[in-house]
């Protein structure tokens, strides 16, 4: 019995087990009801009375032995990781990086996120929509030239519907809709009958903006618009306004922002002029307010429009337009850091 016991003793000092399945043979050929240390221990009762007590440490010895041989390589395999998660099975052949947000998306999520934080919410509409809310609503005359095939993509079957050539017909729809006070942005893509170029497309991307209360004043679109040039470009942003013509606004101004690449002083990006201009906006005119059911005599307000491109062409300083619907990776690639 002794000489059995030490050789399982040995045996049990040596196991080795390469994974799981043969750790639990190994549990199974020595502490099993029906393993080799149980059956020492059915033959325990067939020892003389005199070795009884030498013989039973002896026997306890081996139990623990292999209790604790098994516990060892148990734990060795649980610090391993299993041999399937070291490998993704439906993973491409080829490696696959991965993507960031594109250098558009970016733009318009900080000019969102700005304007949010002075109380302006979001609203979006259809990019397919009816002359009504795309000109008519908007105090376009018949005879505007915006309406001409140049500037338009109209839907031949249909000629009152047209691919949106601006975000303000979310306005108009809005203002027709909700009762003031009003206070939104309208982030979109738009679509223009243009020729395509380094500094046109037929598609672009607009945000605009409208607040109608009770004695909104010109000074309040200033503070607003001020606002945003020194969240967006810094700090030492300045603005100027200069008189315009928009159909939808009156009196009307299309701002400037200081040149934040040579302050000011004059470069070949800025046309040396110190100034690059970034959207248009106005008050909103009292035909387009009574046309949407609003109360001219009790409401006023203004509107604001940029392009997004326009502001990710300075932000960023991109110079051709087609980059951002080309889909060129290494021109994305270069977005990264901006994530």
């Amino acid at each position: 019995m002794k000489n059995r016991i030490n050789e399982l003793l040995v045996e049990v000092n040596k196991m080795v087990a390469n994974n799981a399945e043969e750790l639990e043979a190994l549990r199974i050929k020595y502490l099993s009801k029906k393993g080799l240390v149980s059956e020492l221990f059915n033959d325990f009762r067939n020892v003389a009375n005199e070795e009884k007590r030498e013989v039973g440490q002896l026997l306890n010895d081996l139990k623990n032995s292999t209790q604790n041989r098994i516990n060892d390589l148990k734990e060795t395999f649980s610090n391993q990781k299993p041999e399937a998660s070291k490998s993704d099975l439906t993973r491409s052949a080829d490696p696959v990086k991965l993507g960031t947000r594109h250098p558009l998306s970016l733009t318009k999520n900080e000019i969102v996120d700005i304007f949010s934080r002075i109380g302006f919410t979001i609203a979006e509409g259809p990019e397919i929509e009816d002359d009504w809310h795309v000109f008519g609503a908007l105090n376009f005359p018949p005879e505007h030239p915006a309406r001409d095939m140049q500037d338009t993509f109209f839907i031949e079957q249909n000629p009152d519907v047209v691919l949106r050539t601006h975000t303000s017909s979310v306005q108009s729809r809005i203002m027709a809709n909700t009762k003031p006070p009003i206070r939104m942005i309208f982030p979109g893509r738009v679509y223009r009958n243009e020729a395509i170029s380094y500094r046109a497309h037929c598609f672009f991307h607009q945000v605009e903006g409208l607040y109608i209360d009770k004695n909104v004043s010109f000074a309040d679109l200033k503070q607003a618009l001020m606002y945003f040039a020194k969240e967006m470009f810094g700090e030492d942003t300045e603005i100027r306004l200069r008189p315009s013509y928009f159909p939808f606004t009156e009196p009307s101004a299309e701002m400037d922002i200081s040149c934040h690449i040579c302050g000011g002083k004059g470069c070949p990006f800025c046309k040396h002029t110190g100034w690059v201009e970034i959207l248009g906006c106005g008050m909103v005119d009292p035909n387009v307010l009574e046309n949407c059911g609003i109360d001219s005599k009790v409401y006023s307000g203004y509107a604001f429009g940029m392009g997004v491109e326009r502001i990710t062409n300075l932000k960023y300083q991109v110079k051709d337009l087609r980059m951002f619907s080309e889909n060129d990776l290494r021109f994305l690639g270069q977005f990264e850091a901006a994530y």
